[in-house]
C-alpha cells in the first residue's frame, strides 16, 4: 500500500485567509510578504541589515541609512537598469 501524502497545506502566512481567494493569488501574497519582510544588503555599510519600514521606505538597522526603493523589494529591476544607463550616459560625457 503506498504512503498517503497530505493534498496542499503549504499556504504559508497566508493561510488567514483560509480557502477565500483562491490558490494563485494566496500563493503570491505568500511570496510578496516572504520578499518584504527578509532582510538586505545595505548599499552604505554591507552589511545584511536593511528592513523595509514602510511601503517603499527601506533603512538599515546597521548605519540608519534610509532610502527609497520598490515597494516590496528594496531594489527593482526597472531601478536597475536606469541606474545603468545614467551610469554610461556620465562616463561617456
Amino acid at each position: 500500500m503506498a504512503k498517503q501524502t497530505t493534498k496542499g497545506r503549504k499556504s504559508r502566512s497566508a493561510a488567514r485567509f483560509g480557502p477565500r481567494y483562491g490558490r494563485k493569488s494566496r500563493k503570491q501574497v505568500a511570496d510578496l510578504e516572504e520578499k518584504s519582510k527578509a532582510s538586505y544588503d545595505c548599499p552604505s555599510c554591507n552589511r545584511n541589515r536593511v528592513r523595509r519600514t514602510s511601503t517603499a521606505i527601506w533603512s538599515c538597522s546597521k548605519c540608519g541609512y534610509t532610502f527609497a526603493g520598490g515597494s516590496f523589494l528594496p531594489e527593482t529591476s526597472l531601478g536597475r537598469s536606469v541606474i545603468r544607463s545614467l551610469k554610461k550616459t556620465l562616463e561617456a560625457a
